[in-house]
């Protein structure tokens, strides 16, 4: 289990995608769609077989936002200098999460902070 960080704090349960299969799937087909999802090696996606809108953002090799994007179903986010990796998440996540461009994002291995588990 991964959890993700936005400028340091703990925001999110995030399923890494970080193989061909996985990236290939990403949220495609899910009835409950995961949290956050991190696309590793991936600079750009596409919203084709989605029925839902995602927030977007596409990163640097820091984890720098480098631009975000709301990605409707069918839409394309095009490949952005810098950008090496995507976070997908529902719709409205980036806004309450204070997610923007500028922003640092992290993957930490673990469960959230004092869930006891």
């Amino acid at each position: 289990m991964h959890r993700l960080l936005v400028d340091g704090r703990d925001v999110a349960a995030l399923m890494l995608a970080d193989t061909w299969a996985l990236r290939a799937r990403g949220m495609l087909g899910r009835r409950r769609l995961p949290e956050a999802m991190w696309f590793v090696d991936e600079p750009s996606v596409h919203g084709v077989g989605m029925t839902r809108s995602l927030d977007v953002a596409q990163l640097d090799r820091a984890g720098v936002v480098v631009a975000v994007h709301v990605l409707r179903p069918f839409g394309l986010v095009v490949p952005r200098a810098g950008a090496v990796d995507v976070l997908e998440a529902p719709t409205g996540s980036f806004r309450r999460w204070d997610l923007r461009p500028g922003s640092v994002v992290a993957r930490v291995e673990g469960t959230r902070p004092g869930s006891g588990d």
